[in-house]
């Protein structure tokens, strides 16, 4: 089983609305490196830490999901109206994928950023890495363990 660190920001898509929809697919991913990660490396049953990035309250950890599909393309980059577009991507070879989450928690408390800057356990995570900017990104089943015991301190 992988373990991954996956980014939303709340007011686009939150825990609050997976929790609501059960299973929704993880669209406009437009960075090749999270899509060759989605395409290669997720597996159904892997888990992943649910992220709300850009928060106005509290940027952090909010909850858990699992993967529930193996990555397909993403229909919105063939849709015009759609918030994640790319003309130049082909039905035939589409460029983006996406897989479905499945809600499993919502975490007792946020786990913020802020926080994690903080545990030594962590100094090594790729979250914390200085210039990263990925959306999704792989955790070590330790970091997912450490992240999940803080939320309920």
């Amino acid at each position: 089983m992988n373990y991954w660190l996956m980014k939303s920001e709340p007011d686009c898509f939150s825990i609050d609305d997976l929790k609501r929809v059960k299973v929704e697919p993880w669209d406009g991913i437009r960075n090749y490196q999270a899509r060759n990660m989605m395409r290669d490396d997720m597996k159904v049953g892997d888990k992943a830490l649910f992220y709300h990035s850009n928060a106005s309250k509290e940027t952090g950890v909010v909850g858990v999901m699992n993967i529930a599909s193996e990555a397909y393309p993403d229909p919105t980059q063939f849709d015009p109206k759609s918030d994640h577009p790319d003309p130049k991507s082909d039905p035939e070879n589409p460029r983006w994928l996406l897989v479905d989450v499945k809600f499993a928690e919502k975490l007792p408390r946020t786990v913020t950023l802020a926080e994690l800057k903080t545990k030594k356990t962590l100094h090594k995570m790729r979250l914390l890495q200085k210039g990263n900017r990925l959306s999704i990104m792989p955790v070590k089943k330790a970091e997912f363990d450490y992240i999940i015991k803080l939320s309920a301190k």
